[in-house]
């Protein structure tokens, strides 16, 4: 074999290896890539059902509901709401009236079961997607209840 065809041998040979290792990343990229959404878009059909994904928006007011280590509660846009289950200890500042955001997936019931919850940590947090879903929603009900 001539040094030519050994020099251009292991440049083709780099160069597989280097697409199999970019392929092999990006699959693990977009396997471990999580979605968020927002209540009315898993209300619309948007969210999958079989992958892990986040919900985020407030937790309404009074639906907070403890059995044992599993806790219930409602996740709200203001348009729709969807009902979490999450087994665990939640965050020391989740609160209801309070922005949270929770992964995990979506049951066949419609019911999301969290496997990890994230409360807002000051005052003036909150995810960038939930509250431009948040003052979405509150633009939307202001213009159905004009006249």
């Amino acid at each position: 074999m001539k040094p030519r065809h050994k020099k251009l041998l292991l440049i083709v040979g780099g160069v597989a290896v280097l697409g199999i290792a970019a392929g092999l990343v990006l699959n693990a990229f977009r396997s471990n890539l999580v979605f968020f959404y927002t209540p009315t878009q898993i209300a619309q059909g948007e969210a999958p059902k079989d992958k892990a994904f986040r919900i985020g928006g407030l937790v309404k007011t009074g639906s907070l509901k403890r059995d044992g280590l599993t806790v219930h509660f409602i996740v709200t846009d203001t348009r729709k709401d969807t009902t979490v289950s999450y087994t665990g200890i939640l965050p020391d500042l989740f609160k209801e009236g309070r922005g949270v955001v929770a992964e995990g997936k979506l049951g066949n019931d419609g019911q999301f079961t969290a496997s990890q919850v994230l409360a807002k940590h000051d005052e003036n947090y909150m995810p960038p997607e939930a509250k431009a879903a948040l003052d979405q929603a509150q633009r939307q009900t202001a213009r159905t209840l004009q006249p």
